[in-house]
């Protein structure tokens, strides 16, 4: 194999795969990146049997030569090491030259690497994924998507299905759920689909944090493909395999309360910044919690107290307040994150009594809903 390649192209691809990459995995194969040229262009993989990324690099583009093939082949390189070399090498063209035993030249100005391969042919296949049931979402939207439910994935593995998030397809609309049994998160869009599509599939949190970091803000379509035990997302010049989480997601509709008893709507902007304001004292303990009083014309009260360190009281100016009076408290942290998650200027916040689930929406739209258990504080 021997091939120049453009230097900022083949950094991107590199930073890409390496994000499926491990350095702690049982077959030592993954440990490297596989990088195979054709007549087409070059296509690197990196993988860690949970999350595989394959980028490829056209020969071409818009007219300008990427790629200069000399001779197509194939050659696993170590990663770690791969990664660094090309990031620090002086020149904009960077060429790879793979001897017998695969032993590769890397060259780039007058800096020249040797570095150990392997074969290729060891290195396992990807998943071959039938694409008959597409459907499709712009990269911002899905990026918003993910960013909003993610974040209440569980962390811990008692319930390995609740470190995943519940994608659900029912003709053309797509929901997201992700819950710790603490907090839930939902997110509802509509797909473009040339059929109606219906899946309930549950994709690690983990994979998604790591494919919305190589997601740019375009509009352009994600295609995204579901089967049995895998999803794959396709973006222009990406494929991104992830393994499904076994089992099945918990029903999470009846945990939406419907009815409400306060209803309370507020500027997210001041209200996040009085409970990060409340929650510093409340980090220090293991509890975090904030308390929150409907006080008369619509002033909330929002307050904490660590006995040993000292307490904080702010008070809110709400748009409204609607229904009865409550006390009721909360982890500062759920909040922050739920509020962070939700767009736009005001949200409304319903409760249903001090002791049951809240729910926060935004006013502008319902496709968001965040949902928060209170904590007992007696």
């Amino acid at each position: 194999m021997k091939c120049k390649i453009q230097k900022d192209y083949l950094v991107q691809s590199v930073q890409d795969v390496m994000k499926a990459v491990s350095s702690r995995t049982t077959i030592p194969i993954l440990t490297g990146i596989k990088i195979v040229t054709t007549e087409e262009g070059v296509t690197l993989t990196g993988s860690d049997s949970d999350i595989s990324i394959e980028s490829f690099i056209p020969k071409e583009e818009d007219g300008k030569e990427i790629v200069e093939i000399e001779k197509t082949g194939s050659v696993v390189l170590p990663a770690r090491f791969f990664s660094e070399i090309v990031k620090k090498l002086p020149k904009e063209v960077v060429e790879l030259d793979v001897q017998n035993l695969f032993l590769t030249i890397i060259r780039s100005g007058k800096a020249e690497f040797n570095l150990n391969g392997l074969d290729a042919e060891e290195y396992p296949h990807l998943p071959q994924i039938e694409e008959n049931n597409v459907f499709r979402i712009p990269t911002d939207l899905l990026k918003n998507m993910i960013r909003q439910t993610v974040f209440a994935v569980s962390t811990s593995e008692t319930r390995p299905i609740l470190t995943g998030v519940n994608w659900k397809v029912e003709g053309k609309a797509l929901t997201c759920i992700a819950t710790d049994s603490h907090r839930l998160a939902l997110r509802k869009a509509n797909i473009q689909s040339e059929h109606d599509v219906s899946y309930n599939v549950v994709i690690p949190g983990k994979s998604l944090n790591e494919f919305s970091k190589i997601l740019d803000d375009s509009n352009e379509l994600v295609d995204i493909v579901m089967t049995e035990n895998q999803v794959l997302f396709k973006t222009k010049h990406l494929l991104f395999f992830s393994r499904l989480l076994d089992g099945n997601y918990p029903d999470t509709s009846r945990l939406i309360p419907a009815d409400s008893k306060t209803d309370v709507v507020l500027n997210v902007k001041e209200f996040l910044q009085s409970i990060d304001r409340a929650s510093l004292l409340a980090r220090e303990g293991r509890n975090n919690v904030v308390k929150l009083s409907t006080l008369p014309d619509g002033i909330i009260e929002i307050s904490s107290n660590s006995p040993e360190i000292g307490k904080v009281i702010e008070e809110v100016q709400s748009e409204s307040i609607v229904g009865e009076d409550l006390k009721i408290s909360f982890s500062a942290k759920y909040m922050l994150d739920a509020l962070k998650a939700l767009e736009g200027t005001d949200i409304k916040i319903n409760f249903t009594g001090a002791m049951r689930p809240f729910v926060i929406r935004t006013l502008e739209n319902d496709s968001m809903l965040q949902l928060i258990l209170p904590v007992r504080t007696y």
